[in-house]
């Protein structure tokens, strides 16, 4: 874990992506918090500060609603290795007073096993985990989401060695729970957020990045292969194969007997309170963003759902845009979280 958000940045729509930026104060990271002093998740509350109505909880839960969808591409590879997960409302299973929504994009490499497995355990992994239902704990949701990373990745590994199997995924997911969104991320799937400076609907969208790439040629990431026992080639890759330093499976490059790689599935994990200025948040795997910079994608984004189209065209006319006209050669999976105001 980082103690700071370097690639946490905000960029004018209309000023490229190398327009001047300004830091953000209240995004909190996982062993960093970023937050204001009016934010109200900062800290856990006090016994007497939980002690909230159920009235007041209802009118929080309604003050915006969740629109939601997915689109994907293979591109021009012979198979689609991605998988992705939209759930609105994913609280069937563990009731709670708490809106519960989940969205994440898995990026598969050397098969799709991994990318599925995730997108069918680790939801409930992170439920199981403890993650708040009645009223919200920053600390306790953070800690379920690490929990709920590690005990899926070491099922995943257990089933991939019986399995004989060797794939590996990236992922990118967000949790809203209440009128708090967490971001957790491996790899180099990415999530960006469109918020204004206003609430006032007339402010210029800005696009901040929520997540941080780990790949083995950043010298964060390198210097912890390192220390582990791994090697960066010179090419860049993890023993001159593996581009991401951290991913779900990719068992032959975690520890095996006694020796140590230094590939791990622990994931930045950092929260921010919706406003009114969130307007929307763009999940993408490498291959969206390989071709779309974050200005350029909010921007599509926005242009489109303020012609009055649904978040499920505009989130397929988002993929389309990426493989058909600006030539994605990889896998292409997008997911568009919409907030609205009710």
């Amino acid at each position: 874990m980082t103690d700071t958000i370097s690639s946490d940045r905000e960029t004018e729509c209309s000023g490229g992506e190398n327009g001047a930026g300004k830091s953000e104060t209240n995004l909190k990271r996982e062993g960093g918090d970023l937050d204001g002093p009016d934010s109200a998740a900062k800290k856990p509350r006090t016994a007497g500060e939980s002690l909230i109505s159920e009235n007041a909880e209802e009118k929080m839960e309604k003050e915006f609603e969740i629109e939601a969808d997915a689109a994907e591409d293979k591109g021009s590879r012979h198979s689609m290795e991605d998988a992705w997960i939209v759930l609105p409302d994913a609280s069937s299973d563990y009731p709670g007073k708490l809106r519960c929504a989940h969205f994440a994009v898995y990026d598969g490499h050397g098969g799709r096993l991994a990318a599925e497995y995730a997108q069918k355990n680790l939801h409930s992994n992170v439920l199981s985990a403890g993650l708040p239902r009645e009223l919200m704990d920053v600390k306790a949701a953070k800690k379920a989401i690490l929990d709920g990373f590690r005990k899926t990745d070491e099922a995943l590994l257990l089933e991939s060695t019986a399995g004989g199997w060797q794939d590996g995924a990236t992922a990118v997911c967000v949790w809203v729970l209440g009128k708090t969104v967490f971001i957790a991320n491996i790899g180099d799937a990415k999530a960006v957020l469109a918020r204004s400076s206003a609430v006032d609907g007339e402010s210029p969208l800005k696009a901040i990045v929520l997540t941080r790439e780990h790949k083995a040629i950043y010298p964060q990431e390198r210097a912890r292969i390192q220390k582990a026992g791994g090697t960066v080639s010179s090419n860049g890759r993890l023993q001159g194969r593996l581009e991401v330093s951290r991913a779900f499976g990719d068992r032959q490059f975690k520890k095996n007997n006694d020796l140590q790689f230094g590939v791990v599935a622990t994931p930045d994990v950092h929260s921010f309170d919706i406003t009114g200025r969130e307007h929307f948040i763009i999940l993408g795997c490498d291959g969206l963003w390989g071709v779309f910079g974050p200005s350029d994608a909010v921007e599509f984004v926005h242009k489109l759902l303020k012609e009055g189209l649904s978040v499920a065209v505009v989130t397929r006319r988002l993929v389309k845009e990426a493989v058909r006209e600006r030539r994605c050669k990889d896998n292409c999976t997008a997911i568009v979280i919409s907030f609205r105001e009710k």
